[in-house]
């Protein structure tokens, strides 16, 4: 699963990017377990869900949160969707599904380790 948060200033070059390390990190042991971190999404044909999470740009304004800094609900709907676009073609379409847009969800998530990996296409050099 991954939870995508998107502000103002994304740009296709920031989903592009996204989208690259999405599939191509390798953050999965090998088949037989003898050598970690060195198979990405892609090498382990696994599939991916993606799922619009503006409250990962939200921000602490006293005892409330500040969304300010997420994308509008109308231009992150069709920037996420573009984004969905541009992983199934760099991808396989049949292995890449979403999570319903603006909706209320209940997800589960198996945090395996837990490993937990932020990418910020703002951060790239970090």
């Amino acid at each position: 699963m991954v939870l995508i948060g998107i502000t103002d200033g994304d740009t296709k070059e920031d989903m592009e990017y996204i989208c690259r390390k999405i599939l191509t990190t390798r953050m999965w042991d090998n088949v037989d377990g003898s050598k970690r971190w060195c198979r990405s999404l892609k090498e382990m044909d696994y599939e991916v869900l993606l799922v619009s999470q503006f409250t990962l740009y939200s921000k602490f304004k006293g005892t409330k949160l500040d969304f300010h800094n997420a994308m509008t609900p109308e231009k992150a709907k069709e920037f996420f969707n573009n984004f969905a676009d541009y992983m199934r073609s760099e991808y396989k379409q049949d292995k890449v599904f979403l999570g319903a847009f603006g909706e209320y969800m209940n997800v589960n998530l198996t945090n395996d380790g837990p490993v937990t990996i932020i990418a910020d296409s703002k951060l790239r050099d970090l």
